[in-house]
């Protein structure tokens, strides 16, 4: 259901139904990623996701990793940015 609600947001916006990497950040403290193919790289203050279409760069301080399955990461720690790179996310 929220798949569906995020695809028809995206036809909205005219970027079609592609799969990218949703992205939900709590309070600056954690934050829920949808949609990640795999993890490209790991610190304490930078993770980076790979999507289908292009990557996630989420910086902060004292990140580690929560639920990380079946396309789905947590990620927990003081969130300081999330950007896109590489094309669509």
């Amino acid at each position: 259901m929220v798949m569906e609600f995020l695809r028809e947001i995206g036809q909205v916006l005219g970027a079609g139904d592609a799969l990218r990497i949703h992205y939900t950040v709590i309070d600056g403290r954690g934050a829920y990623f949808e949609n990640v193919v795999r993890l490209l790289s790991f610190s304490e203050t930078e993770i980076v996701l790979k999507g289908r279409r292009g990557s996630v760069r989420v910086a902060g301080e004292a990140l580690s990793l929560g639920k990380y399955f079946a396309g789905d990461v947590v990620v927990r720690g003081t969130i300081l940015s999330v950007s896109r790179e590489g094309g669509d996310a």
